[in-house]
């Protein structure tokens, strides 16, 4: 697989702070809430401000307990599971994204669908996994940073993926790092992984997130700051991935990992 664009390298980081991304933002907002979108339905933006949307299909994987649901539902402002509950068949959920181009300063919609499967329908139904990982964008591969045997199951995945679908983006996630007290990936861990695979490596709390003035609400604008670098993340490298495929970059020497 080729190597990832450098983090920014694609993709204004901050843009969504500024005042002309609040301003989009504010078509995935109601009243400081985020809104929650349908397989059928899109955002709604006045035609000053209308933009392309680049659509695509996200796999997360992972073992049982990591937090893929929790990470999925922190990525759609919903409110994150407090207790663990194997998923029971596929779970998708579509998330848009508003995000600024580096290159062309051009404003592109994002509609990102993550498809989520229990560990154990995975084995129990032969139909789950091919069902997941047709036409597939992006695996997102997740592991906890209190499950060392998590952190020790990405190489097979990944050796997995490349087999079954090579040229794919893929990226890592370190969920619960909240608890990164108790961690049993210690950071040494982390940078050999790096080294050895070349790929995106992020962290994400699991915590609820933080509330509105009436103690009940999501704070979906905060919300939003807090799983920012994730989206444009996907974002970015999903992007550079199509114009790549489109001949329209360079593309880059693939990575051999160790």
């Amino acid at each position: 697989m080729a190597r990832p664009p450098a983090p920014g390298s694609v993709i204004v980081p901050d843009w969504h702070e500024s005042a002309e991304g609040k301003e989009y933002l504010a078509c995935i907002l109601r009243k400081n809430r985020r809104r929650v979108f349908g397989l059928l339905e899109r955002p709604v933006l006045p035609p000053a401000v209308a933009v392309d949307t680049a659509s695509y299909k996200i796999f997360v994987s992972g073992k049982s307990g990591v937090g893929k649901t929790a990470l999925v539902a922190k990525l759609a402002g919903l409110e994150v599971p407090v207790v663990h509950h194997e998923t029971t068949g596929i779970q998708t959920t579509v998330v848009f994204w508003p995000a600024k181009l580096q290159v062309s300063d051009r404003v592109v919609m994002f509609r990102f669908e993550f498809w989520d499967c229990g560990e154990s329908a995975l084995k129990k139904f032969d139909h789950m996994l091919p069902a997941c990982m047709e036409k597939t964008d992006a695996f997102l591969l997740l592991f906890s940073f209190t499950d060392r045997a998590s952190f020790e199951d990405l190489p097979g995945q990944l050796t997995r993926i490349a087999g079954e679908a090579p040229g794919v983006v893929r990226m890592v996630i370190g969920s619960k790092f909240d608890q990164y007290m108790h961690t049993d990936v210690p950071a040494r861990d982390l940078a050999a992984f790096r080294q050895a695979w070349e790929l995106p490596l992020l962290r994400v709390k699991s915590v609820p997130g933080r509330r509105l003035a009436d103690g009940r609400t999501l704070d979906g604008r905060a919300g939003l700051a807090d799983i920012a670098h994730v989206l444009n993340g996907l974002a970015e490298q999903l992007w550079h991935q199509d114009q790549v495929a489109a001949g329209l970059l360079p593309s880059p020497p693939e990575n051999t990992p160790g």
